[in-house]
């Protein structure tokens, strides 16, 4: 119990020892965001915020894990897949200030990439983790064998996660802020309810590496994660609920992610059937809400209570498993 306070403390610590250094060298670099335009008018004055700030919270989460944790198969598997994911990140965030705009990779590029990642996991899990292809069902108590299409289903499990999370990163704390609530109820999930100490370390220094983060990127951010960070993010979370089974209780536990993702399909799905009619102002969903006259700052906590509110029935989901 006390290597998860020390790994929390040492990624929160490293976070705010780096933070202003890397966010000195990115704007040395210039490595700043661009804005869409199509984005709410007055995110346009955020353009040139040093992006790929996921590197401070990389660099914290490995360093604070290898520090207080033995390394485990299981571990081992979370940090490839944050890490794998994060350089994907990286890739796409570099060719955005390169190529100055603001769309990276292709898509077919980055679904190939994450779609490797997603299938090199579900197979270990299966054949070498020997954890087995049932996931829990929440509320119910019992489980289902997914058979054959246990590894599909991770592959979609992390890809969808990891491109929720970064679809949420739209407004200064938010992803950062989710992350934490949620990461702290995996690290309960993990201690608690499946005795895996060494996953709780890593979701522990999740927690401390975000809000150490969360520092700098608070309204008004002085550094974004951009999809360095955000991918990792939602991939280490997609890894932890598969190597704990409970991808089902993932989708309540993060639910703020998976509303964020809906309200982009529901958007263009429905301006495509109608001939450009939408849905909301504007999406993700929490842009909606700035349209609606919201403050920044109002959608990012009101979008937190709910993060908290949807964990606690995700974790209510767990009991007697």
């Amino acid at each position: 119990m006390v290597d998860l306070i020390y790994a929390a403390t040492a990624a929160f610590a490293i976070t705010l020892l780096i933070g202003p250094i890397m966010i000195k060298l990115l704007r040395k670099l210039k490595f700043g965001q661009n804005i869409r335009e199509v984005g709410p008018e007055k995110h346009l004055e955020k353009s040139g915020t040093p992006t790929m700030g996921g590197v401070i919270i990389l660099i914290s989460i490995v360093v604070a894990v290898l520090l207080f944790a033995d390394m485990t198969s299981k571990l081992f598997w979370a940090l490839f897949v944050t890490l794998s994911y994060g350089f994907l990140g990286l890739l796409d965030d570099s060719i955005k200030i390169i190529a100055n705009r603001s769309l990276g990779l292709k898509a077919k590029q980055k679904l190939l990439g994450q779609i490797l990642i997603g299938g090199l996991l579900g197979y270990n899990v299966l054949y070498n983790l020997n954890i087995g292809s049932e996931i829990i069902i929440p509320y119910l108590g019992g489980t289902i064998d997914l058979g054959i299409y246990f590894i599909p289903s991770v592959i979609i499990v992390v890809i969808g996660t990891s491109n929720a999370v970064n679809l949420t990163d739209g407004l200064d704390g938010l992803a950062a802020g989710v992350t934490i609530i949620v990461a702290i109820t995996y690290t309960v999930i993990s201690l608690i309810i499946f005795n895996q100490y060494e996953l709780a370390i890593f979701t522990a220094a999740i927690v401390g590496a975000c809000l150490g983060f969360a520092w700098f990127n608070s309204h008004p951010a002085q550094v974004f994660m951009g999809d360095t960070g955000s991918l990792a993010l939602g991939g280490a979370i997609a890894v932890v609920a598969i190597l704990t089974k409970t991808e089902l209780s993932l989708v309540i536990i993060g639910g703020v992610y998976v509303i964020e993702a809906l309200s982009v399909m529901i958007q263009v799905v429905y301006f495509k059937l109608t001939g450009g009619k939408r849905v909301f102002r504007m999406s993700p969903l929490h842009h909606h809400f700035e349209l609606k006259g919201w403050q920044e700052s109002k959608v990012v906590v009101r979008f937190w209570i709910l993060a908290a509110i949807l964990s606690l029935a995700g974790l209510l989901g767990l009991q007697g498993v």
